[in-house]
């Protein structure tokens, strides 16, 4: 048996054989249009005959400087990628912009270790990577950097801490979550809400469920939750109530089960608040389920307020914010592939966040609440 047949064959072994230059076969592939059709059912003949399946393309990207694929990172675990609907409005919005410029995805798995998660990234063949919340001091998003790897942030970390990390110009999209918090706190203390609790997501990368204090939420690491706990916050000062007696249950993640179980442990104080409010709608669907449990009435008894807009389609009736996921993800792609093509894209683009009042919420069910 030859060398050549112990090894897989290439380009310039189809080319020795025919007498060809190894771009006239690969034009078999690429650019058929450029050869007769005998020449190439030669090199089609050949070729299969010996077992080359075609060129390499990780090796063609390579020689290119392109692979034609960017990465997706985010904290939570990949298959959750599938079940939360805001992780899927991103998900299209990002595949319509790749889509339309050619270009593939590969979604980078989340991970408890830090090894393991810079494995993913040092391994993966990616032009670019677009970051979802991740933690300002994950070491994925670290490792990134320090690659020089083309970036485009949704949501977190803010600009600020991107420039503090040494990349101030990446491109980053996201919201104003610490305003569009306010208000959904405003509305609730407009119907005459003073007993509050708060469901909220991890405030780091090692989150543990139970109560947080004003110094662990000043200090979390994912600036959305701080973000949108300070607007909480912002509101109920205004107010005149003492945020410190507003307690804040910290679940692990962003999950119907982590809403309930922070939910049950806030609705077991005595006296119990009057309005839940929670960081994400999947929260405030456990948020709901809590509620049920305990044989309350939703608004009558309780009420519930969400963040995203991510439910409608479920048929809850939630009281929540809405922002627009989906051009959230087609805008970072679009500005990866400007990036990548060698031009500047925008370092910051805050978008549009609106109160949206629904059948969750209501005055204050008794007098004196």
């Amino acid at each position: 048996m030859t060398e050549a047949n112990r090894r897989r064959p290439t380009l310039n072994d189809i080319a020795a054989e025919l007498g060809v230059s190894a771009k006239t076969v690969s034009n078999a592939y690429r650019h058929p249009e450029q050869l007769s059709e005998r020449l190439r059912k030669r090199v089609l003949a050949t070729a299969a005959r010996v077992g080359f399946t075609g060129p390499d393309p990780v090796a063609a990207g390579l020689r290119r400087g392109r692979v034609g694929t960017f990465g997706f990172a985010y904290a939570n675990r990949l298959s959750y990628a599938f079940e939360d609907p805001v992780a899927v409005e991103v998900l299209a919005g990002i595949a319509s912009a790749a889509e339309g410029a050619g270009a593939g995805l590969a979604l980078l798995p989340g991970s408890a270790t830090a090894r393991s998660r810079v494995a993913a990234l040092t391994g993966a063949l990616i032009d670019g990577l677009i970051v979802n919340s991740l933690a300002a001091d994950d070491p994925l998003l670290m490792t990134a950097i320090a690659r020089k790897l083309p970036l485009a942030v949704i949501d977190q970390p803010g600009p600020d801490t991107l420039a503090e990390l040494g990349a101030a110009d990446t491109a980053w999209i996201g919201i104003d979550d610490r305003m569009a918090a306010a208000a959904v706190a405003e509305h609730v203390l407009s119907l005459g809400h003073r007993r509050l609790a708060v469901v909220s997501f991890g405030l780091n990368r090692r989150p543990a469920r139970g109560a947080v204090d004003e110094r662990a939420q000043a200090a979390a690491s994912y600036a959305v939750t701080r973000d949108r706990l300070a607007g909480y916050r912002d509101a109920v000062r205004r107010a005149g109530v003492d945020w410190s007696r507003v307690p804040v249950i910290q679940g692990t993640d962003s999950t119907i089960a982590e809403g309930e179980a922070a939910a049950a442990a806030a609705l077991a104080a005595d006296p119990r608040p009057t309005a839940l409010l929670c960081l994400s709608d999947r929260l405030a669907e456990g948020a709901l389920r809590a509620a049920a449990g305990l044989g309350l009435s939703v608004p009558e008894d309780l009420s519930i307020a969400g963040f995203d807009d991510a439910l409608p389609a479920a048929g809850l009736n939630l009281t929540t914010v809405r922002h627009p996921h989906r051009r959230k993800g087609a805008l970072a792609a679009r500005a990866l592939l400007r990036v990548l093509d060698g031009s500047s894209a925008p370092s910051a683009q805050r978008l549009p966040a609106a109160l949206i009042v629904r059948g969750s919420t209501s005055p204050v069910p008794y007098v004196g609440a």
